[in-house]
């Protein structure tokens, strides 16, 4: 399992997750659109070796996945897991993926640019997200020349990766804000600052179960410790704003609020029949309860891990085939019940 969804984060009850992401491109080779088979086999190979061959205890935690070489239900439970993009799967004929043991860090080559270099931690820890990036670029960046302009930064396929090509985010789950009528009023604000809010899986993407993931839209002109310090301080605002609005909710509509999370519960503990959109919405309800002490003997990690499991990829993988709709809303309301049952 990956660490951000199993592993104990600051401020987990809010920051689902933190991640920090490097777009890097090689001095010597032409960026991914127009690589050849055989230069994208040579760009693996480079990013590969500069990590197994680098003067580092990190080495030997790495692996390297083919994604030409691994089912597509694969692909998706890692898409799903939020290891790799939509877009590094678009090019599984000349894309990899080199991933740690615990999932933390995922290096994927020859998406949109030769390599992106993701970090994920479980609840707030930009900082330590950042440390954890920086080093993997920094080993790679021993073996192999960036592409790299003195006026405007790191290179990248896409202007607006240009200049740190850094993109800081934090998953968060803003249930009361949402209840409340205030997210719209928090998603303004975000947008002026120069960050962009959006869904569960990013970009294009729905904001279900009150998920959203909060990213700086601007790499240039700002150092990645500008950009990551502004972040921090916009999601302790929000995170503020969130637990005010709990606290307003427990005090002016505490009844009602109980009520809608013991229905939630009740829903969950008992459908046979669940969509993945009505499931999250659900489980954000049980979640909220759980942090408010509303519901009790049902941690953050089990919340997590459920809501990463009733995806359609990860549910097929647990389920050992392959379902149509109809039958993934079948196997993930028994899932739901399971695993609540156990609890």
């Amino acid at each position: 399992m990956a660490k951000w969804i199993d592993g104990e984060g600051p401020q987990n009850d809010i920051v689902i997750s933190s991640r920090i992401r490097l777009a890097r491109n090689l001095e010597e080779f032409p960026f991914p659109v127009a690589l050849t088979p055989e230069k994208s086999k040579e760009v693996i190979r480079t990013v590969n070796d500069s990590i197994l061959e680098s003067n580092t205890t990190l080495k030997d935690e790495f692996k390297l996945i083919a994604l030409s070489e691994i089912s597509n239900s694969d692909k998706q439970v890692f898409i799903e897991k939020h290891l790799i993009s939509p877009n590094l799967v678009e090019k599984s004929n000349k894309s990899a993926v080199m991933m740690n043991s615990d999932q933390s860090v995922s290096i994927m080559i020859n998406e949109e640019d030769h390599i992106r270099i993701q970090c994920l931690l479980p609840g707030f820890q930009l900082s330590q997200a950042w440390d954890l990036a920086n080093k993997i670029d920094d080993i790679i960046e021993e073996n192999v020349k960036y592409a790299f302009d003195e006026n405007v930064g790191y290179l990248s396929s896409c202007p607006t990766n240009v200049g740190t090509g850094i993109r800081a985010s934090v998953m968060v789950h803003l249930p009361a804000l949402t209840m409340t009528g205030y997210m719209n009023r928090i998603l303004q604000a975000v947008n002026q600052i120069g960050f962009t809010v959006r869904g569960l899986y990013g970009e294009g993407s729905e904001s279900e179960g009150n998920i959203f993931q909060i990213s700086n839209q601007v790499t240039l002109g700002r150092t990645e410790g500008e950009i990551i310090k502004t972040l921090a301080e916009v999601t302790k605002q929000i995170a503020n704003k969130e637990n005010d609005a709990r606290a307003t909710l427990m005090v002016n509509n505490k009844v009602k609020l109980e009520d809608r999370i013991c229905r939630s519960y009740g829903i969950l503990s008992n459908a046979r029949i669940m969509s993945s959109k009505e499931a999250l919405k659900l489980i954000s309800d049980v979640r909220l309860g759980a942090d408010l002490g509303i519901i009790e003997d049902i941690d953050v990690k089990t919340i997590n891990t459920l809501m990463v499991d009733i995806q359609a990829g990860i549910l097929q993988k647990i389920k050992g085939k392959n379902l149509n709709a109809k039958e993934r809303d079948i196997e993930r309301a028994n899932l739901i019940r399971e695993r609540l049952k156990d609890k």
